[in-house]
């Protein structure tokens, strides 16, 4: 996997995030600030306009370049939780001009690693990591991942909130899926696209 197979996987998670982005932002409608689509998309708008302009060489800076970008140009916990998702991986990858399965297994690791530090939370507290976590855990298989993403985002629907804006809503918050967890499903479901040639 090279520098444009990174950009091919953004760009293709842009996209899904542009088809869902009402959808998303009715789940965050329900527990949240009802922005998360809207903040996604321009977010994800945002690294497919620099990543053209840009056009960086490795596999690293494509996601060093992507988790800056969403950091200023996300709203929200959500420019922050996935600007560390993809500068920890980005950082992790190094500067090498391919990296194979394993590799990116350990660099979005080290990126959900640090999710989970910014954000203090863990599996079951119906936030992103409810997909992220699994997703990884099912790497190097992408197809794997895919569906491990989309089950995790499934599984926050029972879940009480127990961090973020969510939270305060206490018993209020089961009933509905984490947009976190949804997007975060999109990002590794167009991993498995790009990575099957989609």
């Amino acid at each position: 996997m090279d520098a444009e197979f990174f950009r091919r996987w953004l760009t293709t998670a842009a996209g899904a995030v542009e088809r869902d982005a009402d959808r998303l932002t009715q789940l965050d409608s329900a527990i949240g600030d009802a922005d998360h689509g809207s903040n996604m998309r321009r977010g994800m708008a945002a690294v497919v306009a620099a990543l053209d302009k840009d056009r960086p060489a490795t596999p690293g800076a494509v996601l060093l370049l992507a988790g800056r970008t969403l950091v200023s140009t996300v709203g929200g916990a959500a420019g922050p939780l996935y600007g560390t998702l993809l500068r920890r991986a980005g950082k992790a990858l190094g500067d090498a001009e391919q990296v194979g399965g394993e590799e990116l297994r350990e660099a979005l690791t080290a990126g959900v690693d640090a999710v989970a530090q910014l954000g203090g939370a863990a599996p079951g507290d119906k936030t992103m990591l409810d997909a992220l976590r699994p997703a990884v855990e099912a790497l190097p298989d992408t197809a794997r991942a895919g569906h491990a993403a989309g089950q995790g985002a499934e599984a926050t629907v029972p879940l009480r909130a127990r961090k973020g804006r969510a939270s305060y809503l206490g018993e209020r918050s089961v009933g509905h899926m984490d947009p976190g967890a949804a997007s975060s499903a999109l990002l590794f479901q167009a991993l498995d696209e790009v990575s099957a040639g989609g």
